[in-house]
């Protein structure tokens, strides 16, 4: 397993973690098992924005006796009351949800309390004046809340909530489907959905994706709106390369979903590849670098994603990019124009002009 740190919290945050819209169906035995088996692969990382109430008890009989080890984001705004997920603005719904939430998971304690699904200006006013902003904060003032997280999908509304609360954790739909376009909550632009990624980055706030694989439809060709199938792995590197991302969340249905899901660390280079976007992306993706290093080999050693990403992170104000990029082994200054990813880059960046556009603006 690999780990990334929550900038916020310090906290150390499996690169894959687990979601539960799926497992209440495998019944309590395969379920325990497959949590267990989660753990056990060094999976710490779960989000409880479960599709039926029934998985709720499934967390609580497998990880109890570990739950300092991982690490739950519990919704504050879904509502179990009739058995499976239901969507609420009300404060004494959510707090009953979230009372009968930690009875079953056997804790009291919840590490991201999540300001959920908020997806429209409207929702995020209800959820204010209806006092379930105020009631999240006020268990954030007794310890029983730890840390504070945002989930929604769409850019406009995310910016105007982590202006106005100090979040540590956003959950966001992060894959090729939503990012050119496609799909039900593929909301905002290109450029608007990469400005939520840096600024996440900047800021240190973490991003935990939901959705990776648009509900299965990229791992289908027949289903995938760009007719041709992903794999689960193309689409993990996809979410882990962008910038704020410390976890994709993949919903699982039992034990063996998961041992699939651990075996993205043996996959080669070449299998993580998903350079095939390029093929599929719109007008307005062309020549902007999304960091997936389908250029390497670089001749000159330089690994031109990450000097890209540093880039693209020190113009949207992050002040540890130009630090992280001065202490790359070989920067865009050792760029020889050999025009090799130039031919190479499926987004049609011209990488060695702009090799020269970093060197100019770093001033090394």
């Amino acid at each position: 397993m690999e780990y990334r740190i929550n900038r916020r919290t310090g906290e150390r945050i499996s690169v894959i973690g687990i979601g539960s819209a799926y497992l209440a169906g495998a019944g309590t035995v395969e379920g325990v098992r497959a949590l267990r088996a989660a753990y056990e692969g060094g999976i710490n990382y779960f989000d409880l924005a479960a599709g039926d109430a029934a998985a709720f008890p499934l967390w609580g009989e497998a990880l109890a006796d570990v739950r300092s080890q991982v690490r739950y984001q519990i919704h504050f705004g879904a509502d179990y009351t009739n058995g499976t997920y239901g969507w609420t603005l009300k404060a004494d719904t959510v707090k009953r949800s979230v009372e009968w939430q930690l009875s079953q998971l056997k804790t009291d304690t919840i590490d991201y309390g999540f300001i959920h699904c908020q997806d429209e200006f409207s929702d995020w006013e209800s959820y204010r004046r209806n006092g379930v902003l105020r009631y999240l904060l006020r268990l954030k003032e007794e310890g029983v809340v730890r840390h504070i997280g945002l989930s929604s999908h769409t850019p406009a509304v995310i910016n105007r909530i982590l202006d106005e609360v100090p979040a540590d954790m956003l959950m966001f739909s992060v894959n090729p489907a939503y990012d050119y376009g496609q799909g039900e909550y593929a909301n905002g632009g290109v450029d608007e959905r990469a400005a939520v990624y840096r600024r996440c980055e900047r800021d240190g706030i973490g991003i935990s994706v939901m959705k990776p694989f648009s509900g299965g439809q990229l791992l289908s060709a027949s289903r995938s709106p760009f007719g041709q199938a992903l794999t689960p792995y193309q689409c993990i590197r996809y979410a882990l390369d962008k910038p704020g991302v410390l976890t994709a969340l993949c919903g699982v249905r039992n034990a063996e979903d998961v041992q699939a899901l651990l075996r993205y660390f043996d996959q080669p280079e070449q299998a993580l590849d998903y350079s095939v976007i390029g093929s599929f992306a719109p007008a307005e993706a062309g020549g902007k670098c999304v960091y997936c290093n389908h250029c390497q080999p670089c001749p000159s050693g330089l690994d031109i994603g990450l000097i890209n990403k540093y880039y693209d992170l020190a113009k949207a104000g992050d002040a540890l990019a130009a630090d992280h990029y001065a202490t790359l082994a070989r920067t865009a200054k050792s760029c020889v124009s050999c025009g090799h990813c130039d031919k190479r880059c499926p987004f049609h960046v011209h990488q060695s002009a702009r090799m020269q556009e970093i060197t100019n603006y770093f001033g090394k």
